[in-house]
């Protein structure tokens, strides 16, 4: 069995189950230093760099939101995270953290972290904000054994800046609950459902936010995803 101590800071991550437990209208939290510092910084040297060029980058420019996305390997960044398949584009740590993501050691973890029944990896994604990136407040609400997790690495995030992903208690920015600043090396992470409002504001400065977002899930092998949209594979999961 392969050894992933060295990536997640377990201990950070725990410290914030009660808060997460007994947060209002729905579940989240925000933990800092998620990943070991040494692990954090190879990841973060080697985030994949946007390239409009690049046919693995896709770009989103609906009236709801602007940003850039990138999915694992063959995949597209709305297509199921697959298996424990290698992105021969990345390097080794991100390889290793994407078995991570799909190990029974995360799940059990994640699980016990939140008291929701997830079961795999459903989802993989790299999203990057540049100046005029920003996406609305939105409820997906595709079942109650969905997490969302966003993972961030953007270094110099100015207290009060637009561009980590808020949390509402509606679909108005009026009514934001929390909203990250610090972006180096922290996860933001809200059970879905009826209330589960999120999004991010307009960004007006000259920088760039990279970020991971990925979903966890209830599965099984006779009905499939727990969630509502799981049910059509090749539909595209608007985020």
């Amino acid at each position: 069995m392969e050894n992933f101590d060295d990536i997640i800071n377990w201990e950070n991550l725990f410290k914030q189950s009660e808060t997460f437990q007994n947060n209002k209208p729905f579940k989240f939290a925000f933990t800092e230093e998620i990943f070991k510092r040494d692990f954090y910084e190879r990841l973060f040297e080697t985030f994949p760099e946007y390239d409009k060029n690049d046919k693995k980058w896709e770009t989103s420019t609906q009236f709801s939101k602007h940003q850039f996305c990138r999915g694992w390997g063959k995949h597209d960044s709305g297509d199921y995270a697959g298996e424990e398949e290698e992105d021969p584009k990345l390097n080794s740590e991100w390889n290793r953290f994407y078995r991570l993501l799909h190990s029974q050691e995360f799940i059990d973890n994640i699980k016990k972290f939140s008291k929701v029944p997830v079961d795999k990896l459903k989802t993989f994604r790299f999203v990057v904000y540049e100046k005029g990136g920003f996406q609305l407040p939105h409820i997906h609400n595709d079942g109650p054994s969905t997490l969302i997790v966003f993972f961030y690495f953007s270094k110099g995030w100015k207290t009060g800046d637009p561009g980590g992903t808020y949390v509402a208690s509606d679909t108005d920015e009026s009514k934001i609950i929390f909203e990250p600043y610090n972006l180096d090396n922290t996860m933001v992470i809200l059970q879905d459902g009826p209330y589960s409002a999120h999004g991010a504001r307009y960004i007006t400065k000259d920088v760039t936010r990279k970020a991971l977002q990925v979903y966890f899930e209830g599965y099984s092998e006779e009905t499939g995803w727990s969630g509502q949209e799981a049910r059509e594979p090749q539909q595209k999961i608007e985020l």
